[in-house]
């Protein structure tokens, strides 16, 4: 099988909406039948919000990428500083958390001349 020109990226693009459009369907489908008080669903959230704060910390104490030229100290003030404005932001708490972080993280870069 040869493809030429834009055909991989039409395959990938296909296989890939496939995969994970059956998924969302099911989503849909299945979660208006769960309970919100649900055992499993507090099991999914635990989950979810444990993957996250592996990934975050993943992100900080092991950067990769341009994260490898800002010092441990800076990485966590930026943590730090993300999650004051994000318990203090009111309704635009997460816009506003993140936007503090990458604020304070690209000004400390900017500082240390990295």
């Amino acid at each position: 099988m040869s493809f030429e020109g834009y055909w991989p990226y039409v395959y990938i693009a296909v296989a890939g909406w496939l995969a994970t459009d059956f998924w969302r369907w099911a989503g849909v489908l299945v979660g208006n039948r769960i309970d919100e008080r649900s055992e499993l669903l507090n099991w999914v959230r635990a989950v979810a919000t444990a993957l996250v704060a592996a990934v975050i910390a993943k992100m900080i104490f092991f950067p990769t990428g341009t994260l490898t030229s800002s010092p441990l100290w800076l990485r966590l003030g930026a943590v730090g500083f993300g999650a004051a404005a994000f318990f203090l932001g009111g309704r635009f708490r997460q816009i506003l958390g993140i936007a503090a972080a990458i604020a304070f993280l690209a000004a400390g870069l900017a500082l240390l001349g990295a």
